[in-house]
């Protein structure tokens, strides 16, 4: 059993396809087998089963899958830390975050970064979704994953940063517009520009719906806070979305105005991470400046 036996394992438990890992390592289907065969031979306990759309690991294979990963993230952070002692300050830091984070959550944060660690590298990953952003955790490609924080995550710590209240963005020329706020009961109403169907923040936007008896019509999907924002700017419905850094309620000011929404739960935004202990200094320098930007 080698090191290289329990990575192409998890990676394949991972991706469920050995021929996926195959393309991600550029080699042999039959040679990413061969990993599994040793390991099964040396355990003397089927890991894999076979599915119509791949493969998934037995019940050993979940048990040798967790251990594997934990070990494989461990000795992998503490050779990225032995590196920074070996380099000083250098090294690279890796995030992944979602579309619209780096401008919205950490410009700032990324500019003061780069003048204090000059010679550090910021290698940023994007995901649509927060499962892709523990997944990439998970497999010790990032170091860091900004996420929308949700309930526990089996091998993720999370980390809360920030909480956002939810605006609606409104045309200055829209009848809303003229109110201070709205209540959370008057979005019953009106025409919605829906948040993406697989998000976080949509999950806890609809659940806080569903708890207050609200329901609202969505006529159009997006991708992402800032299209939903830019359609509501060229009138095809209202945007609630998350008042972000940077972007409140305005008044008068350009063809938007951002109304505070009274009654629903703040989002809560931050870094979710394997585990604090095993970040490398670099990796915890960067979390901590950005956690103190976004408390400014």
């Amino acid at each position: 059993m080698t090191l290289d036996d329990l990575r192409v394992f998890v990676a394949v438990c991972r991706a469920g396809s050995l021929s996926a890992v195959a393309r991600e390592l550029c080699c042999t289907q039959s040679a990413v087998s061969q990993h599994v065969k040793r390991l099964e031979r040396e355990t003397g306990v089927r890991l894999l089963e076979r599915h119509p759309r791949g493969v998934a690991p037995t019940a050993a294979g979940r048990i040798l899958r967790t251990a594997a990963a934990d070990g494989i993230a461990g000795l992998d952070a503490a050779l990225r830390h032995l590196d920074e002692l070996v380099r000083g300050e250098a090294g690279a830091v890796r995030v992944t975050t979602g579309a619209t984070t780096v401008r919205h959550f950490m410009a700032e944060a990324v500019v003061a970064f780069r003048e204090r660690f000059p010679r550090v590298s910021l290698e940023f990953r994007t995901e649509t979704s927060s499962r892709d952003c523990f997944d990439a955790l998970a497999s010790g490609a990032v170091d860091l994953a900004w996420i929308t924080l949700g309930g526990p995550v089996g091998g993720i710590e999370q980390r809360p940063v920030v909480e956002l209240p939810w605006v609606l963005a409104v045309r200055s020329d829209d009848p809303l517009a003229a109110r201070s706020r709205i209540e959370a009961a008057d979005l019953a109403g009106i025409r919605h520009i829906g948040l993406p169907g697989n998000s976080s923040s949509r999950a806890h936007l609809d659940t806080a719906f569903a708890t207050l008896g609200i329901q609202v019509r969505c006529d159009t999907s997006v991708a992402d806070w800032d299209t939903a924002i830019l359609l509501a700017e060229l009138g095809l419905g209202h945007a609630v979305v998350p008042a972000l850094p940077g972007r409140g309620a305005s008044a008068g000011a350009g063809p938007l105005r951002f109304l505070p929404i009274a009654g629903l739960p703040e989002l809560p935004v931050g870094w979710a991470v394997r585990r604090w202990a095993d970040l490398t200094p670099l990796a915890r320098a960067f979390a901590d400046t950005v956690g103190a930007m976004c408390a400014r």
